[in-house]
């Protein structure tokens, strides 16, 4: 069983910067591609990127291409998500995912998932 926790979350002012941590435990997290979606209040769940099992493949929604950047550390069981020039649209709770196999961005896809963490952009 593969369980994740993600870490990183907080409060930050517009054109500010934070690093999501997604943490696996588990032997076979190098075996899942892994993805981060989000979440705001009365919206459905948003794919925002993904990375394959072994970094060479990275995906970005549109409203975050150039902004963000998904990366994999396997020796440490961990994915990062480093956010920049982040604005108020940002605000959600992010979640992390893991899947064998499927397309990126659906959720349903995925088959393990992190509890999230609450990003705050203010304005």
């Amino acid at each position: 069983q593969l369980q994740l926790v993600e870490s990183g979350g907080g409060l930050v002012q517009a054109g500010g910067s934070l690093r999501l941590s997604c943490a696996a435990s588990g032997r076979t997290f190098s075996s899942y591609a892994i993805g981060w979606f989000r979440q705001a209040p009365g919206n459905e769940r948003e794919f925002v990127a993904a990375i394959n099992w072994n970094g060479l493949d990275t995906y970005y929604a549109d409203s975050v291409k150039g902004r963000f950047t998904i990366s994999r550390d396997n020796a440490k069981n961990t994915v990062f998500l480093q956010m920049n020039s982040l604005n108020p649209e940002d605000t959600a709770v992010y979640s992390c995912g893991a899947q064998y196999s499927g397309t990126y961005v659906h959720a349903r896809y995925y088959d393990h998932w992190g509890q999230g963490t609450q990003v705050t952009v203010s304005s």
